[in-house]
């Protein structure tokens, strides 16, 4: 059976601390129970117990580095002074609190700090031998955990400026998935806006104009019901395509159809489509016709539906004239439609316009026609050169 909150306590900085202090009371443990020299006085229990509260004050070391150290000094230098027990070969509470106040405390504190341990080291080092050799041992071993203190400070903040960076690097990637799954969304949203507004104006225009070529012109009736059909058809292809590349292919699934959006050379199709529900449609390129990018067919293509909805829907039109008009860096196309006039003109089909014109850096302007008869779209696409020509 495993206990994660008492293996995660053993593991903490307290526990770190605690066995630190158990290892130093080890060290100075051996000097007691190693056997002394016969003309040496015997090992006292008052000076083990009086080594013991020397060390006892580690485990608070994190906490109070400085205060530690001030203790470990101070009963180092009563067990010199009271206590006749054996000598330990190195000062391991005084080392170990040094390199604390070396990794945790602030410069002002590790300042003072070294100056007051320097100047201890002399009278330690004149009590015991007098010699150079071991002044310069004392000196080396306290700068020596001095420096690993300041390397550990050095590596933590390392360690913690790694973190922070990979953890802005990771909220950056997150933010940055969360605004392409909106941007995807509001793309998306603008596909469907599209294909469901035009395919259902044109059938309810159809439908409607249905009963009363009934009456009298039954040829001109078959023909509107052939297109509802041939428009209700075209939007389920469609939106099939675009349900198909949102959904997961999972095992065992025939893999989602990536068939490409529809661009100019569709257009033509699709003003017949209009055509059929009763309202003339002119259609012209000028300029040098040449291939676009699959993404500015495709939002060339959208544009255009979207303002023949918007005409079929709203303009009481019975005209419409479509026109891409080619130049060396842009495309400009202009829908233009003789019905009665500007009404608004933030809607969401002219907003998703705006929007796909930004897209690709281009400009979208709606509003009335030549003289304010009718209303008039303006799109502006930027384009590469290109040298090759197509047919539309």
């Amino acid at each position: 059976m495993r206990f994660p909150v008492l293996s995660a306590r053993l593991r903490g900085p307290w526990a770190v601390d605690l066995w630190i202090t158990l290892a130093v009371q080890a060290a100075v443990t051996m000097p007691f129970v190693v056997p002394r020299a016969a003309d040496l006085p015997e090992a006292t229990w008052g000076a083990y117990g009086l080594t013991t509260l020397t060390v006892l004050p580690l485990v608070a070391r994190r906490r109070a580095p400085v205060a530690v150290l001030l203790a470990a000094l101070a009963g180092g230098a009563l067990y010199t002074l009271a206590a006749d027990g054996p000598g330990q070969p190195l000062p391991y509470a005084g080392l170990v609190t040094f390199y604390t106040v070396a990794e945790l405390s602030s410069p002002r504190k590790r300042l003072a700090v070294a100056v007051l341990v320097g100047a201890a080291v002399f009278p330690s080092v004149a009590r015991n031998t007098g010699e150079a050799r071991e002044l310069l041992f004392s000196l080396f071993v306290f700068g020596a955990a001095y420096a690993f203190g300041r390397l550990s400070h050095t590596r933590k903040a390392y360690v913690a400026a790694v973190e922070d960076r990979a953890r802005q690097a990771e909220l950056g990637r997150r933010i940055e998935a969360e605004r392409a799954a909106a941007r995807e969304r509001a793309r998306i949203a603008r596909e469907m806006h599209d294909i469901l507004s035009h395919a259902v104006s044109l059938m309810v225009v159809q439908a409607e104009a249905g009963p009363v070529a009934v009456r009298t012109a039954p040829e001109r009736a078959e023909a509107a019901f052939d297109a509802i059909s041939e428009t209700g058809r075209d939007a389920m292809v469609q939106l099939r395509r675009m349900l198909g590349v949102l959904r997961e292919d999972g095992p065992g699934q025939p893999p989602a159809p990536r068939a490409p959006q529809p661009g100019p050379a569709e257009l033509p199709a699709l003003l017949a489509r209009v055509r059929a529900g009763g309202l003339e449609v002119t259609y012209a390129t000028t300029g040098r016709v040449r291939p676009l990018p699959r993404d500015t067919g495709a939002t060339v293509y959208r544009i255009v539906q979207e303002a023949l909805t918007n005409v079929v829907k709203h303009a009481r039109a019975k005209q419409v004239d479509v026109e891409l008009a080619f130049a060396e860096e842009a495309l400009t196309i202009t829908v233009r439609d003789d019905g009665q006039g500007p009404g608004s003109t933030q809607g969401l089909g002219l907003i998703g316009v705006r929007e796909r014109a930004a897209a690709h850096g281009g400009t979208a302007r709606a509003g009335g026609g030549p003289g304010g008869r009718g209303f008039e779209l303006v799109v502006g696409l930027p384009l590469a050169c290109r040298t090759e020509e197509v047919r539309t």
